[in-house]
Parts: C-alpha cells; sequence; structure tokens
C-alpha cells in the first residue's frame, strides 16, 4: 500500500503509454461504436463495486464501470443480486472506459478514470491523523461529469474495504477452481460447462476445504483470507455468493479480465497470481501466507517461486492434487524454503498441515507428504 504521505496510485492506467496489440486495438474500437450507440437509446454507466483490502494507512479500493439499459439505469449495481443465474449472462457487458469517479475512504479523497475495461483499482493514503481500525470499511465511489468535476451524476455506490490491522502475522491466499470449488478445469469441456452453464447453487465444494478454511479462522481470528483466481471479473458475484453459501470466511476476491492486453491476445495466469502474491507481500510485511491452490494449473509453480523471491513470508504450501492433473516438472524451480503438503480434499490436506503449522513441529524447507 502507499505510504503515509503517498498521493494516491491507479494501478491500471486509462491512458497506455505503449502501442496495443492488434487484438486490444479491435477490442477498444468496439467498445467505443457499441458505446457510443447504446449510449444514444439511453444507456448509462453505473458503478460495480468489487471488495479491497487495505492497512490502517491505506487501502486498495477496487470497482468497475459498465454500461446499462434504461430499465437498470437507477441504483447501484450489485455484484451478487443476479448471482445465481446462467454465468454466461455474466460475460455480456459493456465496459465503460474514460470515466471519472470520486473515491471517499476514510479522510482521503482521490479523483481516478477508468481503464480501457472500464476497471478501477487504485490505492489511496490515509492521512497520518485518521488510520482506519481493523474490520471492514466502505469506501464510497461517486461518478463524475465530464465537464463538472464536482456535479455527480448518480447517488454514490459503496465499495466494501477490509483493512488487516498491524498485528496479523498469519494469512490464507487460496485458489478457487479446484481448490474450493470442483470445477475440473484439467478436463476443458467439463469445465467449460462449469463455468459458463453450471449456477451458482448447483456448484459443488471441494470436500473438507470449507472445514480446514473455517477451522484455520478460528485459530488465527485476525487473519485475512484472500481468494486469487485466474477467473474473470465477471464472475465477481457468482464466486461470492458460493463462498457465502458453503461457509468459507469472507475476504477480497483478486480476479482478472479475460480480454485483450496491451501486449497479447490473452492474460497470463501464472503472471497475474505472481504479481498479487507480490502486492500482498508488499502490503502487509508482518503476515506470513498459507497458500493453497491445485495441480490442475500452476499454483504449485506460481506459489514455490513466490515463496523464493520472498524469504520467510510463506509459512506453506498446500496443493490440492486433481483427477486428470498432469505433473509438473520441478526442474529448474527454486527451493522455496517453505514446507509443500499434497492432499486429495481439504481432510487430507488439514492433516498434513496441521505438522507444518504446528510450531513444534515446523522445519522450513520440509514435505511431510510422505
Amino acid at each position: 500500500m502507499p505510504g503515509p504521505h503517498a498521493p494516491a496510485t491507479q494501478t491500471s492506467d486509462p491512458r497506455p503509454t505503449q502501442r496495443p496489440h492488434v487484438a486490444a486495438a479491435v477490442e477498444d474500437w468496439w467498445c467505443t461504436v457499441a458505446g457510443a450507440f447504446l449510449r444514444r437509446r439511453g444507456w448509462v454507466p453505473r458503478v460495480l463495486p468489487y471488495t479491497g483490502y487495505g492497512t490502517p494507512r491505506g487501502v486498495r479500493v477496487l470497482a468497475r464501470v459498465l454500461l446499462v439499459p434504461p430499465s437498470r439505469a437507477r441504483g447501484p449495481l450489485s455484484p451478487v443480486r443476479h448471482a445465481d443465474r446462467r454465468p454466461l449472462r455474466s460475460y455480456l457487458t459493456l465496459p465503460a472506459p474514460g470515466e471519472r469517479l470520486r473515491v471517499a475512504v476514510g479522510g482521503a479523497v482521490v479523483d481516478v478514470a477508468t481503464d480501457r475495461a472500464g476497471y478501477v483499482d487504485v490505492e489511496v493514503a490515509l492521512p497520518d491523523a485518521a488510520p482506519l481500525a481493523p474490520g471492514r470499511h466502505d469506501a464510497t465511489l461517486t461518478a463524475l461529469r465530464a465537464r463538472d468535476d464536482a456535479a455527480p451524476v448518480v447517488a454514490s455506490v459503496v465499495a466494501p474495504v477490509v483493512v488487516v490491522g498491524d498485528d496479523a502475522t498469519f494469512g490464507v491466499v487460496s485458489d478457487i477452481d479446484d481448490t474450493a470449488m470442483v470445477t475440473a478445469v484439467p478436463r476443458p469441456f467439463v469445465a467449460a460447462w462449469n463455468t459458463f452453464v453450471t449456477r451458482a447453487s448447483a456448484r459443488r465444494p471441494v470436500p473438507g476445504m470449507p472445514a480446514l478454511y473455517r477451522r484455520l479462522a478460528a485459530e488465527h481470528p485476525d487473519a485475512p483470507f484472500v481468494y486469487l483466481s485466474n477467473g474473470a471479473w465477471n464472475t465477481a458475484g457468482t464466486l461470492a455468493r458460493f463462498l457465502d453459501r458453503h461457509g468459507f470466511p469472507p475476504g477480497p476476491l483478486l480476479l482478472t479480465d479475460w480480454g485483450p492486453t496491451q501486449t497479447g491476445w490473452f492474460r497470463s495466469g501464472p503472471q497475474h497470481k505472481g504479481d498479487s502474491l507480490d502486492r500482498l507481500m508488499i502490503a502487509f510485511p508482518r503476515v506470513r501466507w498459507l497458500l493453497v491452490g491445485d495441480a490442475g494449473q500452476l499454483d504449485e509453480d506460481v506459489y514455490v517461486r513466490a515463496a523464493a523471491r520472498w524469504p520467510g513470508r510463506v509459512v506453506a504450501i498446500a496443493v490440492r492434487q486433481v483427477d486428470g492433473a498432469r505433473p509438473r516438472p520441478s526442474r529448474g524451480r527454486p527451493d522455496p524454503g517453505a514446507p509443500l503438503v499434497h492432499g486429495a480434499d481439504g481432510t487430507e490436506l488439514g492433516a498434513r498441515l496441521d505438522a507444518v503449522l504446528d510450531p513444534r513441529h515446523q522445519r522450513s524447507g520440509t514435505n511431510p507428504d510422505s
């Protein structure tokens, strides 16, 4: 997070300095043309808030601005209001790039602009005299007129922010697909059906994972839980409702945009997770993280490399074995210096984590799978 005297930092620049990839250029053209067409027919921008995080001295605020039809023009959008509809409908959205918003949290007020995909991702430094207490707080986002930044267009929208206290020394970063929720990523057709068709109410948790996470939360009441996934922000409402329905500890979602980037057709999943872990390490320098993922993607490799980059900051790495997942080669991979455990479900992972998380049995760099 920014230091106590640092200005607000907008991490997604709405005016990129490099020449965009052809796919990004085509996407930008489509958003401009479609956006102009729909605005002439009464569509308006609305703010969709996400849950951010931070410290008593600074917070990261997350949101997205979408164009919506006149029938949805009144009131703020909610990421969970339509969370149980077919997931495919969540992808049928049109972003509103370049929209200006005023963000107010604690005693700080900053103005930002949405990026090319309509996102707001801003780090806000708080006044020295008004730090935030640990717990949930609200950031207020207000859309501003293009010609008069003092005149709001719509009512203010509240984005939750989870503030982690300075006393917290343990936290959990968890993947979602095939770690918390059964998705079957190694089987592409099944994974696609689950991702785009299956409603949130029909999704199944990985056995034993909700109980494991609740036990960790009970043992570490101040611990932040962060759900880091390569899933699209379009599914944030579906995922949040799923986690709440099955009793997972609440926490921010860190998702990604599936559209083209300035440099290629698709975003890099491992880079998204690696960069997100680095930001968490910087934001919370006293927290040691338990990293939980699955073998169906590249979680183990991403986590091992993060642990090697941040010596002493990873208390353990837990990887769920997934049917159909190919073994990942370890040649050339650094030594994480943190215990690495594997298990078929939450019960098995929990039993193996007990040994490495118990201070009487912790041995840095050990692998208790055997």
